[in-house]
This record gives C-alpha cells, structure tokens and sequence, in this order.
C-alpha cells in the first residue's frame, strides 16, 4: 500500500497483537464533546445554574379552599335536612299511628251507645229486653277502656290520653248505673196492668172525715207516679253518658287537635259520640221511655203522628196545601218535614218518606225519627235528592208511616203541587 507521500507501506497485522500501537489510541468517548460546554470568556460573569420554575402563586389555591369549605358546608347542611326530615317523618308517623288506634277504640265506643240507642228506642222492646242486651253493652265498653290504656301516646299528648281513658271510664259507669236502676225498677209496680182513668182508689173527703170510693187515675190520689222517680233515676245514670261526650269533645279532641297544629303534625282528630239523642238524659224523656217500656204497645191513651209542615231550602218557605208552589232548584234543594206526635204515648222509629212524583224515575229518600214525645214534634231534612224536571207541574209527597195502635191515618200524608224552576 501507498502512503500518503507516495512511498510504498507495508499492510497492518492482521490480529491485535500483531499490533505494537494499540496503546497509541484515543479515545475520545471519555473527553467532554466541545459542544456541551463553551469556553468563558474573560471577564464575563458567571451564570448561576437556573432552579426548578414554582408555580405562580395567587388566588385559584384559594379558590380551592373555598370550594372545599363550601361543599363541606353543603354536606353538612344536606345531612341536617335528611335528619331533620326523617325525624319529621317519624313524628308524623308517630302520631298517625295514635289518632289511628284512638280512632278504632272510639270507634268501638261510638257503635255501642248507638246500639243502647236503638235498642231503648226499639218498637216493642220490654225492659227484660233492655236489662238482658245492656249486660254485653257494658261488657264492651269495659273493653275499650282497656284497649285505651294500652296506647302508647306521643309525649306532648299524655294528659289529653288520661282524658280520653276518663271519656271511657264514664260510658262504663253510665252504663253500669242504668243497669241497676233498671234491675230496681223491675221489682217496682209502674201500673202496666192498669190503663189510665180505670184504677180505683180511695179518697178522703175534706170537711166530713169520711171515706168514700172514687175514681182514681191509676192509683192512689197523692201518690207519686212511680215511672216519674224511675225517669228521674234513669236520667242520672245517663247524664254521666251525655258527660262522657263533653269529656271526649272538650277535653282529648279540641286539645288534642291544638298540640298536632303546634307540632306541625297534620291530621284530624276521630270523634266518638256516645248520646245521639238530646233528650237522653231528660227525666221526662226517660218517664215516657219507662211507660213505654212496662206496657203493651196498645195499652192507654192514643196512638200516632201527623204532618205538621213541609218547607223547601235554602229559601224557607212554606209549602201550601190548596196552591200552586214555585220551588227554586240549586245543587243545595232540600226540604224540611216538621212530624208531630198526637197522641199520647212516645213515638219510636217512626219511617218519614218524601217523593217527587216525576217521569221517568221519582226522586225518593227516607228518614227515620228514634222517639217523638207526645204533644211534641221533630223535624227531619231531606237533601241530596238529585235533579228535579224543570217546567212541569210535579207532585210532592210527604209520608208518615202508621204507628202501633194508630187508628187515625188520615194526617199521616200530605200532598204539594210544585213546579221547579232554575235558581
């Protein structure tokens, strides 16, 4: 081979070690590469290697903060409401739960003095009747008041619940109290076998101090009427029944209604009432029941009702018999019956009906009166009968159906001539 001169050189061994300048060799893998570092100049500055850039600061740290705070906050005041929420619904519960139970118990209450009340004021019902139902009335009213103690009320209303046991505890002693009024009264001589005027008693002449036969009026002259002091009896033992509803009303539900308005607790309060009849704590309602009781139903005295009066609402005006009547029609069309006993005797479950004699189809309703005491009268309204035909002339019908013993029909229907026109 030529070398560079132009001289002939002879060719390189052909192993490493062959090779006498291998220690000649450089390696520049271990020198700095000239391009990584200048040389400094003299006299200029040093440059001070740079440090990690921070981030900026200002105010999106804050913002964080901020927003974390605020959704705190928000957590808080979500779980507040959900609890808030869940107790509002559990007092809600709590005292729906009680009305509920209050309302089974008052219920059951309720039932029994209406079946006292139908029962006092059956057709043909005799006093053993009474005496024999009345021992399982009591039985069950004891009942309730023990299903009352039972209740577990809601704190705010533990003093209104005392007065709903004492509402009970009345109806039982009421009840009680007839029962042995009644048990003396059956051992009493009330007159059933004797009518009225047939009697035959002794009476004592003033001036001549002789005695003589006279007519009596069923007994001796001067007597107390048994029945009367029987009646009066009676009536104490009922009034404590008419009680136990001023009790239940006055003292659970107005109150109890009041503590669920300030609670926030909607909901009604259940009514229980015992009396439905005004006169049940009367010693003149309960004289007539006695006689009615202790006698045939046909024994003494008449026997009936009659019409006494028939006005249409909301007007109030009278119905004539001999003229033409214009009645206005409204949604709220009624029509009161006023019914009279003239008779003698109480009246009970006395039938009233009313008919609109229209085509096709007459509108007829019926009502039925618990007693009416002679010489008395009760009235009766009749509503929601339905649409009346407008324009025509129509006949209104007023019915009393006959009672035991009624001989005299003849007042017991009353017949209007009415047309209806638009209100």
């Amino acid at each position: 081979m030529l070398d560079s001169n132009g001289f002939f050189r002879p060719p390189a061994p052909l192993f490493d070690r062959d090779r006498t300048d291998i220690g000649d060799i450089d390696f520049d893998f271990f020198d700095e590469s000239p391009t990584t570092e200048t040389t400094r100049e003299p006299g200029s500055p040093r440059r001070r290697p740079r440090l990690p850039t921070r981030p900026p600061s200002g105010g999106t740290p804050l913002l964080r903060l901020a927003g974390l705070i605020a959704g705190g906050i928000l957590l808080a005041v979500v779980l507040v409401l959900w609890v808030s929420s869940c107790r509002e619904d559990q007092k809600a519960a709590e005292y729906e739960d009680y009305m509920r139970a209050v309302g089974r118990v008052g219920g059951q209450s309720a039932d029994i003095g209406s079946r006292l009340n139908q029962l006092i004021f059956s057709a043909g019902v005799q006093i053993e009747d009474l005496q024999d139902q009345l021992d399982g009335l009591r039985s069950e009213q004891s009942q309730t008041v023990r299903a009352a103690e039972e209740l577990d009320p809601p704190g705010p209303l533990r003093r209104q619940h005392q007065h709903l046991i004492e509402a009970l505890e009345l109806r039982v002693s009421g009840l009680n109290g007839l029962a042995r009024a009644l048990s003396q009264i059956s051992g009493l001589d009330t007159g059933a076998d004797a009518a009225p005027g047939t009697g035959t008693g002794e009476t004592t002449t003033t001036g001549t101090g002789t005695q003589g036969s006279g007519q009596g009026s069923g007994g001796t002259a001067g007597a107390a009427d048994p029945t009367s002091e029987a009646g009066t009896l009676l009536a104490e033992q009922a009034a404590r029944l008419v009680a136990s509803d001023v009790v239940y009303e006055d003292l659970f539900q107005a109150p109890s209604a009041e503590v669920m308005s300030e609670q926030g607790v909607s909901g009604a309060v259940p009514t229980s009432d015992f009396v439905t009849n005004a006169e049940f704590a009367s010693p003149n309602s309960w004289k007539l029941i006695l006689d009615r009781l202790t006698k045939p139903p046909a024994a003494g005295g008449l026997h009936g009702n009659r019409i006494a009066a028939v006005r249409w609402l909301p007007g109030g005006e009278e119905l004539s018999r001999t003229e033409e009547n214009t009645v206005q029609a409204s949604d709220r069309l009624a029509f009161e019956v006023d019914v009279e006993n003239s008779g003698d005797n109480q009246e009970t479950q006395v039938n009233v009906s009313l008919t609109i004699q229209q085509s096709p189809q007459p509108l007829r309703k019926e009502v039925t009166i618990d007693a009416i005491n002679p010489g008395e009268a009760e009235t009766v309204l009749f509503e929601d009968l339905g649409t009346p035909s407008f324009g025509p002339r129509t006949i209104l019908k007023v019915t009393v159906e006959p009672v035991a013993g009624e001989e005299n029909t003849n007042n017991n229907t009353a017949e209007y001539v009415v047309i209806f026109t638009f209100g």
